[in-house]
């Protein structure tokens, strides 16, 4: 009813996922910016289709439409009702400023399906700024490898999201991974609070990690970091002696099968705990998710970790959560 108060909510039981979109599905879409739109499209018509328990999409109350307002704020269901435009009014509208780090070094570059880490964690990238930007927050860009690449300034505009897909579409070039450099700049640059997003692998030493997201969080950010893994990192299947090429480095190695693969598993075990670690004597999200695992489960436990820091009423198109889904390991 036009002045009143409302709440769209969609109901899901503890433990179940939405509804996903298999992930070469999306892969197979060449241009990223559909993409983006494919994954959030999916999403919320994934949760719209499940019963999911205390996850709601909240508004304070309708106004009437005036010109100039966003139409897909539009309540059309009321239109069909009264014959008159009203616009959803959401609790909290407050503009954030939103930065996604991309990692695009040539670790990224390894796959062992159809795609590799980078297309994934491009279009993860993507799917974020179309979801904030449709959300009204300013949403800048960063990508590294081994120093700084790109730098778009958080903006909420007509053409910054398409300009963010050009930047983003360049393929992967660098060598190492260092990040150290993408944090310090982005610490000197972004003097007002916002939400850092970091997408990498992590596989670089964490010594300076510590330091550099203590700063961030000093300076009043809030940092989420999204680990991405192909299935085949998590565990060394080697049958028999072989020499391997270090992505990064380009340097040969030879692997014995037994020693090697004892090895990878404890130094890979010791890394991501370490990783864990830091992160969570910091108050810093991690996740982790794998590359044959749903992008919608991302994008779910990005909202749905922002809403339950919040402690306060859901932001447009936000989900009110009690509970988390699975997508990935911590």
């Amino acid at each position: 009813m036009a002045g009143g108060t409302g709440t769209a909510a969609v109901k899901v039981t503890e433990g179940q996922t939405l509804a996903s979109i298999d992930p070469l599905a999306v892969m197979r879409i060449k241009d990223l910016a559909l993409r983006a739109k494919s994954v959030v499209e999916g999403f919320y018509n994934g949760l719209h289709r499940s019963p999911f328990h205390g996850f709601s999409v909240e508004f304070s109350e309708y106004r009437p439409y005036t010109i100039g307002d966003d139409l897909r704020s539009l309540d059309w269901k009321l239109f069909a009702r009264t014959d008159r435009y009203y616009i959803k009014k959401f609790e909290d509208e407050t503009n954030r400023r939103c930065y996604l780090i991309l990692d695009q070094s040539r670790s990224m570059g390894f796959g062992s399906l159809d795609y590799n880490k980078s297309d994934y964690a491009k279009t993860l990238v993507a799917t974020f700024a179309y979801y904030l930007t449709l959300q009204r927050d300013s949403v800048g860009l960063m990508t590294f490898d081994e120093g700084v690449g790109e730098f778009i300034s958080a903006r909420q505009r007509e053409g910054h999201f398409r300009q963010m897909m050009v930047a983003l579409s360049r393929p992967v070039a660098g060598a190492g991974t260092d990040l150290s450099g993408p944090l310090m700049r982005i610490s000197a640059l972004v003097r007002r609070r916002g939400l850092i997003i970091l997408v990498s692998d992590m596989l670089a030493p964490v010594d300076e990690l510590r330091t550099n997201l203590a700063y961030l969080r000093s300076r009043g950010h809030e940092v989420l970091i999204i680990r991405v893994l192909d299935p085949a990192e998590l565990e060394l299947k080697l049958k028999s002696p072989s020499m391997v090429v270090d992505m990064e480095s380009q340097r040969e190695i030879y692997l014995d099968p037994d020693a090697a693969i004892e090895s990878y598993a404890a130094e890979f075990g010791q890394h991501r705990t370490q990783l864990q670690a830091i992160c969570d004597s910091l108050g810093v999200e991690l996740y982790e998710t794998q590359t044959n695992q749903s992008l919608e489960d991302a994008l779910f436990h990005v909202i749905s970790t922002q809403r339950r820091r919040s402690g306060g009423p859901a932001r447009a198109g936000m989900l009110s959560s009690s509970g988390r889904t699975g997508g990935g390991a911590k």
